[in-house]
């Protein structure tokens, strides 16, 4: 297992020792990493800055625009680290390089930047991520450099800002269990799907025949705009196989994904067959078969259960939008970051 812990600076007591995640904070990551079956020793443990800022403040490293580090993005909203600080990130590529790590964990949105280039812990914590070119940046500020291009990441919350807000720390644990499984492997790996994203009628029936028949449930899910229903998706119970059957297309001066109505009709009678043949399982499900109800009176008399319900009655402490129980469940990445028109999500789902 090698595993990479990569902090924000030193505080007080990490002055004192001359080394990183000790004190308070320390106390938390190691209770945290117990849980999650790590050990410390066996880790490398660093920081993006090994010093500590001017009143334990990081905004004493924010330089201008015209001051900051080139080709880094702000480190918060119009905030940028001052170049006179690259040693320090040269410094932790080189640790990283000569450690070798199958996966980094960045603990807070410091060491996040410093690693993905981007911002937004709370966003992209919890699902395996890639670090930028080191070799690239290195090579544009002509600095030698032995290590492999790319390393993965896992984000999580830092371990102060768990003492700030105790109620994040089983995502820390959670994270790190997940940190754990990763540290066997050093690739991305992310799960493999096949889609039926623009299907004709010819394909519905025979996604029906050739994936549908047997499963011992189905996924599905709505997507819901102006009061219509723009398309519902159903899911082989090992996720392999999607379908998503449309029924508004942006690209169309009607809105109509289907050219006829006796086409559309067809396409929701093959939607009420599948409600009514398989056990069906969704995100805050519920308001789905309540919609599909109201809308085209399609009953779903197998509703079987709601992850939403059931990952909060196994973690009443945590958030339950899809996007959260993704990171805490699976590999995917953050796709809400993929989509570039957001005015069919379901404000039940963010």
């Amino acid at each position: 297992m090698k595993v990479a812990i990569v902090g924000e600076a030193w505080g007080e007591k990490e002055e004192e020792a001359g080394k990183p995640f000790v004190g308070a904070s320390g106390w938390v990551l190691d209770k945290a990493l117990q849980q999650a079956g790590i050990v410390r020793s066996e880790c490398l443990i660093t920081n993006t800055f090994n010093f500590r800022p001017l009143g334990n403040k990081l905004e004493t490293l924010y330089g201008t625009k015209a001051e900051a580090l080139p080709n880094y993005r702000p480190i918060t909203k119009g905030k940028y680290i001052h170049k006179k600080y690259w040693p320090e990130l040269e410094r932790l590529y080189h640790e990283i390089a000569a450690y070798d790590p199958n996966v980094i964990v960045a603990c807070g949105n410091t060491a996040l930047w410093a690693l993905c280039k981007k911002s937004g812990i709370a966003s992209y914590r919890g699902s395996p991520l890639e670090t930028f070119d080191f070799k690239e940046q290195m090579k544009d500020a002509q600095i030698p450099y032995e290590g492999r291009r790319t390393y993965k990441v896992l984000a999580t919350w830092h371990p102060a800002a768990v003492l700030r807000q105790w109620q994040l720390r089983p995502i820390l644990v959670a994270d790190l269990q997940k940190v754990k499984q990763q540290a066997a492997f050093p690739e991305v790996r992310r799960p493999s799907h096949l889609i039926y994203m623009e299907p004709t009628l010819q394909d519905i029936e025979d996604f029906y025949h050739n994936f549908l028949l047997n499963q011992p449930f189905l996924s599905a899910d709505i997507e819901t705009k102006d009061r219509s229903i723009t398309e519902i998706g159903f899911s082989t119970a090992d996720a392999s196989r999607a379908i998503v059957i449309p029924f508004w297309d942006r690209s169309q001066p009607s809105g109509n994904y289907w050219q006829t109505l006796k086409d559309e009709l067809t396409a929701w009678r093959w939607v009420r067959r599948i409600c009514a043949e398989f056990p069906l399982v969704g995100q805050n499900f519920q308001y789905d078969m309540k919609y599909l109800w109201r809308t085209v009176g399609i009953p779903c008399p197998y509703f079987l259960d709601d992850t939403m319900l059931m990952h909060h009655s196994l973690q009443p402490e945590m958030r339950k939008s899809l996007g959260f129980m993704a990171s805490i469940y699976t590999d995917e990445p953050s796709w809400k970051f993929m989509r570039t028109d957001h005015s069919t999500l379901k404000k039940e789902d963010e």
